[in-house]
């Protein structure tokens, strides 16, 4: 048996940052689980084989058409995002089409975030999470790669 292959191989920072790409994502028509666990699987860097769990091996996401995203069955109607502004009976319920056409960023932010692990590195995963409402985004510089999901 060969020194080289008992060794476990893992992914130095360095080494993840240079293989880096980016990915523009269409939201259009997707249902909104499904796509968010598909970019969070590309943010941790699961879809790579030399995946590793303590190391940034992700890549960074653009998603385009936000506001395009679908929900299935009543939770168009059901489905409600609440947040706390810290004041004395801050609670606020926002309902799902009022976020839609408020800010459609949002609903995929939350359930991009909320498939991430609880950890310092998944914060710093989120950071390469680009979300636009329309077809239009400003990342044309990192040439993203087109994938259909």
């Amino acid at each position: 048996m060969n020194a080289k292959q008992d060794k476990t191989f893992f992914v130095t920072k360095e080494d993840a940052r240079l293989n880096r790409r980016w990915f523009k994502l269409d939201a259009s028509g997707k249902t909104l689980g499904r796509f968010a666990s598909e970019v969070a699987k590309i943010l941790r860097g699961k879809h790579k084989t030399d995946f590793t769990p303590n190391t940034d091996t992700g890549d960074g996401v653009i998603v385009v058409n936000a506001s395009k995203i679908a929900v299935t069955g009543s939770k168009d109607a059901q489905k409600i995002y609440r947040y706390h502004t810290g004041a004395m009976s801050g609670m606020r319920e926002i309902p799902y089409r009022v976020m839609l056409d408020r800010k459609p960023e949002y609903i995929i932010l939350k359930a991009v975030k909320g498939m991430m692990p609880k950890t310092r590195l998944a914060e710093a995963q989120l950071k390469k999470l680009r979300i636009y409402a329309k077809e239009e985004h400003d990342m044309h510089a990192q040439s993203p790669q087109s994938v259909n999901i």
